[in-house]
């Protein structure tokens, strides 16, 4: 459980907020517009009225106090770069900032961010490798070189073991679990046998990846 402060109730703040609070986090959050903040009191431990542009309110929060800030203003870039700024300065210990270009990133990264996050961009990168291969059920990337794809066996996979296949050597990817019916289980012994209506969650380099996925073609 972390104590995290997230700056600015958006459409993005708002399922972070969710999202964080269902794992168990104690949440602060501030927004300009009280009706922002309404609908997510009952998953937060406190909630602030005020412009975080204004020193005197960051200084309000106690900044210090918290594992994780995050600032999610997407509209106004020059009130990210202040409040991201001015955070930092009064102990932030990580500070997280939400940006739409790169330009924003490299000010962000340059004036306090010790991370930048795209959500617009990443949601965008996913769906366009999901739904532009036929055979790819979910897609996580990891590095630009590293990603973690769900995909359907091989037929000549299909009742074989792991053990048999020899994966990581003939194709340059590693099992990290199988998926049935919506249940994943994580990795799966030597001797698991592929069957032949579930999904296969591997990690690997694009290129080794992109190969499988031309012969399920």
């Amino acid at each position: 459980m972390k104590s995290i402060l997230i700056i600015g109730m958006g459409r993005f703040g708002r399922h972070l907020c969710k999202n964080l609070a269902k794992l168990g986090n104690q949440i602060m959050i501030v927004d300009e517009m009280e009706e922002n903040l309404e609908e997510m009191l009952p998953y937060v431990v406190s909630a602030k009225i005020g412009d975080c542009t204004n020193e005197a309110v960051l200084k309000s929060l106690g900044i210090d106090n918290f594992d994780l800030c995050f600032i999610c203003i997407g509209t106004n870039f020059q009130s990210s770069l202040e409040i991201t700024s001015m955070v930092k300065e009064l102990g932030g210990r990580h500070v997280i900032s939400k940006a739409n270009r790169d330009i924003h990133a490299k000010f962000l990264l340059r004036n306090g961010a010790d991370e930048v996050i795209y959500p617009d961009r990443d949601i965008a990168e996913k769906l366009a490798v999901r739904y532009s291969a036929n055979h790819v059920f979910d897609y996580i990337e990891l590095t630009d070189e590293y990603s973690i794809y769900e995909i359907p066996p091989l037929k000549i996979w299909v009742g074989k073991s792991l053990k048999e296949l020899s994966i990581r050597n003939k194709y340059h990817i590693s099992i990290l679990g199988t998926k049935e019916d919506g249940h994943a289980k994580l990795m799966p012994p030597a001797d698991y046998v592929i069957r032949p209506d579930e999904h296969l969650m591997v990690i690997g380099k694009k290129e080794d990846v992109n190969k499988i996925l031309k012969e399920l073609a």
